[in-house]
Formats: structure tokens, sequence, C-alpha cells
């Protein structure tokens, strides 16, 4: 399937991993994906979401309301301990990613023999997984030649039960007249 994705496709899927590191989660759901898709600039389908005001940090700041971490870091910083300086000594000391909590099912490595840290992949979650699938299932019904971003948006609204979709309903948008205006726009792009 992934070879059918665009180049753009491929990197929003790299930026959700990325994105579910930064927010310190251990699973990459459709929250993730809609982070990394309203954050591709100049794709007309994500276009549509930051033109009705549902851009980047609107999204974070969503997401973070619904999964935290910043609970934890608040109240740190109410008596005075600033996490993000914690972190940092502490990864100056023992090397980047040693707070960090190991993916489940990966082997735990202990003493001198560990094998050199490798980029911990964040496993998707189902509603990720179903998102990704209904990706390609939209662009087979648009008949396009390849997934592009808005196909990927498209599966994610399809989804429907994740908190990407229902990020984009808080926000106020009718997600059929979402869809609507992707398709829009993915029938005005060549070749897609």
């Amino acid at each position: 399937m992934f070879e059918r994705f665009t180049e753009a496709a491929r990197q929003v899927v790299v930026a959700a991993q990325q994105e579910a590191r930064e927010l310190r989660h251990r699973h990459v759901g459709t929250e993730h994906l809609l982070l990394a898709i309203v954050g591709t600039p100049g794709d007309p389908a994500a276009a549509v979401l930051v033109e009705a005001g549902l851009d980047q940090e609107e999204v974070r700041r969503a997401v973070r309301r619904a999964l935290g971490p910043e609970e934890d870091a608040a109240a740190l910083a109410s008596i005075g301990v600033d996490l993000g300086a914690v972190r940092e000594a502490v990864e100056s000391v023992f090397g980047e990613g040693a707070l960090d909590v190991p993916v489940e099912g990966e082997p735990r490595r202990r003493g001198w023999f560990r094998s050199e840290s490798r980029p911990v992949r964040s496993p998707f979650t189902a509603g990720a997984k179903a998102a990704l699938t209904l990706s390609l299932r939209e662009s087979l019904r648009l008949k396009a030649r390849e997934i592009a971003v808005g196909h990927l948006l498209l599966g994610v609204l399809r989804e429907g039960e994740g908190l990407g979709a229902r990020v984009i309903v808080e926000h106020g948008l009718d997600p059929e007249a979402v869809r609507r205006a992707i398709e829009d726009r993915l029938g005005s792009v060549p070749g897609v």
C-alpha cells in the first residue's frame, strides 16, 4: 500500500511519528496524523482545515488537552521545577532519549553490551491503521493513481472515531462539508 503514497503523504506518516515522540506519546493515533497533515505547507487538502482556523498549533493544543502530558509539567512548574531543563541535564549526561519510556514489545537491553540506540518507532493505534487503510479506499473511490495527503485526511474523517476526527468536529467543522471541500481540492490537482 505505501508504494502508492505520494512523497508528501509518506512524509505525513513520518511526521506523525515525530509528533507522537515530541508529545511523549507511546502510540501514533489519528490525532498525530492530523497534526502532520495540517503541518504540510502548501497542500490543498491541509489548506481546507487551515483556512477554517484549524492550524497545527490549534490541533496540538486540542491533543494536549485530551491526552496530556502537560499536567505533570504544569504542576512541576508551579513549584519552580523546569522539566525541560531537567530533561536536558539528564540527556547531557546519559544521552538523548535517556528518560524516554521504551516502546512495549521491544526488548530492554541492560549492561555494557547493549546495542547502539536506534530510533524508537511508536506503534500505530487501530484507528490510525484504519485511517491509513481507508485512505487507500478513498483514493480508489476517487479513481486516483496515488494516495495523496488529502486521501489521508479523508481516511481520518472516514475512520470517524479517533481523536483526529473529534478535534475537527470540536473545532465546529462539519465533517461532511470538510470531506466535500477536500474532494473538490483533490479534483483540481492534476495527476491525483
